[in-house]
């Protein structure tokens, strides 16, 4: 399935983003899954997610700080100061989005490092252009490719890290994005995935369950006119999977030496393994 969204985008940034194969789409697009609490077809679920990130792009960052009161900043920074990178290393960010966390390793790498952006959505990812080229990382540091997390455009064994951010639990299959994330990571390769978690703190559920159906879907109509996209955000927070079930599935890829760190109560989880 194509990209509608991606061919209307007229920033000059789209100029930057590079779509190798518009057919790259998720496994399994006639298998019911869900969106959110609905139960949908994969197809219907991949246009419904491109629908909520292609309405929320322009906005993206500014929810980000409204909804976690400016907390999903230490996490990305948390997760940037962790990775296993280094000068040169050659870093793939996945569902890059805005564009915080690439531009974030890119200053870690320094010059000699190269960071790619991939992101199925063609305005999500237009922004995260946007961003790179003003901060001087594109053209020359950073490449920005449309693409399927599921089915990268990537050799075997090509990059020193992967790193995705809230953006897994939107996969329609997320054993298949795994899966690539190790194929294409060289040996020795770590991967990170900074993701909402379940809260582990006595209490810290009720009262995060109650800001998150209540506050988080207001918050996005009162801002962006959206209140259903940020409706389906919670949920598919809620159907996540859980700390340990979500590192058994990364175990299940083939990665050793798993570890999920949790912050702000397990609200949020860090997980990281290598490919030895």
């Amino acid at each position: 399935m194509n990209n509608p969204n991606h061919t209307n985008n007229t920033d000059s940034s789209s100029d930057h983003v590079s779509n190798p194969s518009s057919d790259r789409t998720a496994n399994h697009s006639g298998d019911a899954t869900h969106f959110g609490y609905e139960t949908v077809s994969g197809s219907e679920k991949v246009n419904r997610v491109m629908g909520v990130f292609s309405s929320v792009a322009s906005q993206y960052d500014v929810m980000n700080d409204l909804m976690s009161a400016g907390m999903h900043r230490l996490w990305k920074r948390r997760m940037i100061a962790t990775a296993a990178i280094g000068a040169g290393s050659r870093v793939l960010d996945v569902a890059a989005g805005s564009g915080d966390i690439a531009i974030g390793l890119a200053n870690k790498m320094g010059p000699s490092g190269r960071v790619v952006l991939t992101d199925l959505n063609g305005p999500m990812l237009a922004e995260g252009a946007r961003r790179v080229i003003d901060v001087g990382l594109l053209p020359g540091r950073a490449d920005c490719i449309q693409s399927d997390g599921t089915k990268l455009a990537f050799a075997d064994n090509s990059f020193d890290c992967v790193t995705i951010a809230f953006g897994i639990r939107n996969f329609l299959d997320i054993d298949a994005g795994l899966a690539e994330f190790y194929r294409i990571l060289k040996p020795g390769g770590q991967f990170m995935c900074l993701e909402f978690s379940r809260p582990v703190l006595p209490g810290l559920d009720v009262i995060y369950d109650a800001y998150s159906f209540n506050m988080i879907p207001l918050i996005g109509e009162k801002v962006t006119g959206d209140r259903d996209s940020y409706q389906y955000l919670v949920e598919s927070i809620r159907r996540f999977p859980d700390q340990q079930r979500f590192s058994k599935m990364i175990a299940k890829a083939g990665f050793d030496l798993i570890k999920h760190d949790n912050m702000s109560g397990g609200i949020v989880a860090l997980h990281r393994g290598y490919k030895i």
